[in-house]
């Protein structure tokens, strides 16, 4: 009975989609849905990853008959603008960060969704800070399918225990925390920023949670937008703090050496040695999928919110994403986003595990586990949220720059001239 009440409220949707309820008039829709339709998916989901948004689809598909052709390549930021320019772009494409989807908005080259829904419906759904990250001139381009929480340092409890160490609510009970670890003769910190040709995006990750806690949302806009060079004396600070960790080899396994060598992926495996090899490792959402098998996450792995600094900041989490963009109007297409507009699909990727959602109707009981229902509540009680800034800057900058500058300034470089070289980096028109 509740499928078929499902499958009722799910068609009586997509029938107000495509018969124009909730369409601009400019664009009428004159066809409806045929079963047989297919619509054509391009994104970065592989594996795991493209099982669990298949998973999501099968309903959609069961109540209309559109079949939903995905596409997963690890090529993808090369791949699309080839399609696009060739005049075969897919249908929807899910992208990694909206930078990319928006440079191809601006070109006049996607659909804006709030043509066929309503713009207070997807405010429903998103925080408004994430559906102005997709918007131009009003226009909301993008729609989120999963949120990577970043402002997270995991730990296993039992470790805790052991020491009697207690979750620190502030950056300076973490800080002591650090010290006491010291004292005992325990390495606080474990660190990792090697990633192959990605080398140093670990770094970037710890230094804007630092900066947004230090300075403030608007300083850390300014600085995304390089209204404020790296050369300010703010994103030095943050910079400085990040060193305090980093570059002690007190407080890192390994040293400085170990950071820089050690893949992000293997890094909090010396969380569950015995003794532990460390006790505390920062590190988003996604990290789950790289822990040892032996690691069960029901008991021997928990996580908390990295601290806040400055208390006027409140709690602010970073966090990085995917999101859908349609490159093709038509009916098929208008009926999936709308689909993908509600909770349903986000509460079955939520319930398949490791999965946080930025929709804010699915239910935190839609979490298979107390580690992923945590880890949502974080992200649900953020007293300020940002996207991760190296993913907004220019690629010269966010992907190239500041990702070797951390190698560097961790390695021992002077800081002024690390800062002074990923500001050089800067296109001239951003200069």
């Amino acid at each position: 009975m509740a499928k078929r009440l499902y499958r009722i409220g799910l068609c009586l949707t997509l029938s107000l989609v495509i018969f124009g309820c909730q369409s601009s008039p400019s664009q009428p829709q004159s066809t409806e849905v045929q079963p047989g339709d297919t619509i054509t998916i391009l994104g970065t989901l592989t594996g795991v990853g493209e099982d669990k948004l298949r998973q999501a689809m099968a309903p959609f598909t069961e109540a209309t008959g559109v079949q939903v052709i995905y596409e997963g390549t690890d090529a993808f930021t090369t791949l699309v603008p080839v399609r696009v320019d060739s005049g075969n772009p897919p249908d929807i494409a899910l992208f990694p960060q909206p930078g990319l989807m928006l440079d191809f908005a601006e070109a006049g080259q996607m659909v804006p969704l709030t043509d066929f829904i309503d713009r207070a419906t997807l405010a429903d759904a998103y925080d408004e800070y994430l559906l102005n990250l997709v918007s131009q001139d009003e226009a909301v381009y993008g729609l989120w399918m999963r949120a990577d929480v970043k402002s997270l340092v995991w730990y296993s409890p039992t470790a805790f225990a052991a020491k009697g160490y207690t979750v620190p609510e502030t950056w300076a009970e973490m800080t002591a925390l650090s010290d006491r670890i010291i004292a005992d003769g325990g390495t606080p910190w474990c660190l990792g920023i090697e990633s192959g040709q990605a080398t140093g995006w670990v770094g970037t990750d710890w230094v804007e949670d630092i900066l947004l806690r230090q300075a403030g949302p608007a300083v850390y806009d300014q600085w995304v937008s390089h209204e404020i060079p790296f050369s300010d004396p703010q994103v030095q600070a943050a910079f400085e703090e990040f060193g305090a960790i980093a570059r002690n080899p007190q407080a890192v396994l390994g040293g400085t050496t170990g950071v820089i060598s050690t893949p992000f992926g293997e890094a909090p495996r010396p969380l569950f040695d015995n003794p532990p090899g460390c006790y505390l490792h920062r590190q988003a959402s996604f990290i789950v999928e790289f822990l040892p098998d032996r690691v069960d996450p029901d008991s021997d792995i928990s996580v908390f919110a990295l601290p806040p600094i400055d208390p006027a900041q409140g709690q602010p989490v970073i966090i990085g994403g995917i999101l859908f963009g349609v490159f093709n109007d038509t009916p098929a297409v208008r009926a999936l986003m709308a689909y993908l507009a509600t909770p349903e699909p986000h509460a079955i990727w939520a319930g398949l595990g490791s999965y946080l959602s930025p929709h804010r109707q699915v239910s935190l009981d839609a979490y298979p586990n107390d580690l992923t229902r945590q880890q949502a509540e974080i992200l649900r009680n953020a007293d300020v949220l940002r996207f991760d800034g190296s993913d907004l800057m220019p690629g010269a900058v966010g992907t190239g720059a500041f990702w070797s500058g951390m190698v560097d300034y961790v390695d021992g470089q002077d800081l002024t001239r690390v800062l002074a070289d990923i500001d050089a980096a800067w296109p001239p028109d951003n200069r």
